[in-house]
């Protein structure tokens, strides 16, 4: 059996997935906290890499020895590594979600070497492991995007309706991406690209199967919420030290609000990038107010 082109099969959360939507509680409010409860699960497990990471930047913040002979940025840069290989040994991750992984890492660290050039954040720590200003675990924060992205695509058998022609998606997120660095010479276009995404996706829907029954949401909406809980992640990335914006050198405040707005244009990307591995899975069944919807990806 697979879901979203991936063998359930191929890791451990699978048998775990199947015992727990195999459980019958009685109909009515226990049945309902019980998909609360699973859906819940299913984003943990989904977030596991991400929240590892995170679980790293405060835990060497708070704790990492002075003077260490190992740098911190390099220990993080290792651990980061030896989370992946581990997860991946352990069957917890597959070699697909691992490959998307990887080319969160290497898009995201070019994102880093230029946006450091240009001042827009700064890493003030030392270490051996890094290109130019930029210490290689970075490209693992971007990495735990992809590995969110990828599992709860899989997790959730991701399904939707009015999606728009793939080709269109694609130009729209190179034009996002080439905006992140050309904005610095020329007009920053953004408002533009979130117009662009708001036609294509306007009557987008995005299904998911929690527990018995698909769900379904904006697919926009959900692209905001996961924008929401970057943002919050990053305010921890900036409070444990790990990277720091240039209005932060004096002291510590929450990240501006507005940078939701870069992590939303940011989710777009990722999620296409995904998409290209995984393909887009068009929900064929009609349902109540919808009629003809498509049965093949766009």
């Amino acid at each position: 059996m697979t879901k979203g082109g991936i063998g359930l099969a191929e890791t451990r959360f699978a048998a775990i997935r199947a015992r727990l939507e195999r459980f019958s509680p009685r109909p009515g409010w226990r049945a309902w906290l019980y998909e609360f409860l699973l859906f819940g699960f299913k984003q943990g497990w989904a977030c596991l890499f991400g929240g590892l990471m995170l679980a790293l930047l405060l835990g060497t913040h708070l704790w990492y020895p002075p003077g260490a002979g190992l740098a911190r940025y390099d220990f993080l840069t290792l651990a980061a590594l030896a989370i992946q290989l581990a997860m991946l040994a352990m069957r917890l991750e597959t070699l697909d979600e691992a490959k998307v992984i990887l080319a969160f890492h290497v898009v995201g660290t070019v994102m880093e070497l230029f946006k450091t050039a240009a001042g827009s954040w700064l890493y003030p720590e030392p270490s051996l492991l890094r290109i130019g200003a930029v210490p290689l675990f970075s490209g693992f924060m971007y990495g735990a995007v992809g590995s969110y992205i990828a599992r709860v695509w899989r997790i959730f058998d991701f399904r939707y309706s009015f999606y728009p022609p793939r080709w269109a998606t694609v130009v729209l997120a190179i034009a996002i991406y080439v905006n992140f660095f050309a904005h610095h010479w020329l007009v920053d276009v953004r408002w533009m690209l979130f117009a662009g995404i708001a036609l294509l996706f306007a009557r987008t829907r995005i299904w998911f199967r929690v527990w018995q029954e698909d769900r379904w949401m904006p697919l926009m909406l959900g692209w905001l919420l996961v924008a929401l809980f970057i943002w919050l992640a990053e305010n921890v990335g900036t409070f444990s030290n790990a990277w720091l914006y240039p209005d932060q050198r004096a002291g510590w405040h929450l990240v501006s609000p507005g940078k939701l707005g870069a992590w939303y244009l940011l989710m777009y990307i990722s999620f296409v990038l995904v998409g290209l591995v995984h393909g887009i899975g068009q929900r064929a069944k009609d349902l109540a107010g919808e009629a003809g919807l498509p049965t093949s990806a766009a």
